[in-house]
């Protein structure tokens, strides 16, 4: 990752990605928690970037918001997720290949709901082959139905994403959030390796290890079900004028502290 320095000699902003077009919907709730945390954020259909028009490689962190990309017709996320693997660019590579290039250089990409079921899809999450072959996936909640609710989460010690908080509640909004996994390899290869970074302490979709979150084994490569984009302050918790669980006691939300740390994340490297 290049640092970028102004004409004073500081390091510029932190530049955030944030796709949109062909159902996502999340996206100004997305670039909002990406300038609270104190970066800059671009909004960007993602036809500029087929097209050439944008280059993620401008950026330090590229996010997939929520949302219903294609209408989640065949599967969630599988279409967005079937274009970003097979769609030739002017270089005549994909927009994957510069996505695995654009992580290789030490970037950030999340998803969020759907952009979590599109980095499963395409093997970006967990990636514990190293091949961006499928290994998990995204599936039909176990009650059978849509899920529009807060839900309680838990990190694991181990976890800083949500920078010292615990135990919270987090909105989710999807009929397909169910995580499994390709095979007992997998399953056991994310235990092992602490990918599975945020769990649900109700389970409400049935996920596997009551996966909520999980990265790849760079850490580069995040995803989650639940919106943090969502929940930015306290006054976005329908208890909001109540003590609300890992709380501190402060005007932000928990969603807030996952983009402060990514952003702070980022700018450690870059320093």
């Amino acid at each position: 990752m290049e640092n970028r320095i102004n004409k004073a000699g500081d390091i510029m902003a932190i530049r955030a990605l944030v796709i949109t077009g062909f159902g996502i919907n999340c996206e100004e709730e997305m670039a909002a928690a990406f300038r609270l945390a104190g970066a800059e954020a671009e909004i960007t259909h993602i036809n500029d970037i087929f097209s050439g028009s944008v280059n993620i490689h401008e950026f330090d962190i590229v996010s997939i918001p929520g949302g219903f990309s294609f209408g989640d017709d065949i599967a969630s996320g599988k279409v967005l997720a079937n274009k970003i693997r097979f769609k030739k660019l002017g270089s005549q590579g994909t927009l994957l290949d510069e996505i695995k290039a654009f992580i290789g250089n030490g970037n950030y990409i999340i998803g969020i709901c759907n952009g979590f079921q599109v980095l499963t899809r395409l093997g970006l999450l967990p990636n514990i082959a190293g091949t961006c072959t499928q290994e998990a996936s995204l599936i039909h909640n176990d009650s059978g139905r849509f899920i529009d609710d807060w839900t309680g989460v838990s990190v694991p010690v181990i976890s800083s994403f949500f920078d010292g908080l615990h135990s919270f509640e987090l909105p989710i909004r999807h009929g397909e959030g169910k995580l499994v996994f390709a095979d007992e390899t997998v399953r056991t290869k994310v235990k092992e390796f602490g990918l599975n970074f945020l769990t649900y302490t109700n389970n409400p979709n049935g996920s596997e290890m009551d996966c909520a979150g999980l990265t790849d084994v760079t850490g580069k490569v995040i995803g989650m079900m639940p919106h943090p984009e969502a929940f930015l302050t306290k006054y976005n918790h329908p208890a909001w004028n109540n003590a609300q669980p890992g709380s501190k006691n402060d005007e932000y939300g928990a969603g807030f502290y996952f983009f402060k740390h990514l952003v702070e994340q980022v700018k450690k490297q870059k320093g």
